[in-house]
């Protein structure tokens, strides 16, 4: 079960269970969309991984498995992002 989480691990914007612009990797960090399709450039900087739109949980499914309400930690650190970036720029996500 997604966690759903409530901001984005980038810039904290509130990223609510209907978002559409909420966008996780395979292990559920999540970022906005603004945050992980340029700053980050489509690599996740905890895992190396690409960003998915996350499923939007239906009201009934909500009331039986609520969304997280912990927010994440802010912690793009551009610099060293910059560099994890370059092991992955010429290759595709399912190469990684």
């Amino acid at each position: 079960m997604l966690e759903l989480r409530p901001s984005c691990e980038g810039c904290g914007k509130s990223l609510p269970p209907n978002a559409a612009d909420a966008m996780i990797c395979t292990y559920e960090c999540t970022f906005c969309e603004v945050c992980a399709l340029t700053t980050l450039r489509n690599v996740c900087p905890n895992c190396g991984g690409n960003f998915q739109h996350r499923p939007v949980r239906t009201r009934a499914q909500l009331a039986k498995h609520p969304a997280g309400s912990e927010p994440s930690a802010v912690k793009i650190d551009e610099a060293s992002h910059a560099s994890f970036f370059e092991r992955y720029r010429n290759t595709p996500p399912g190469q990684r």
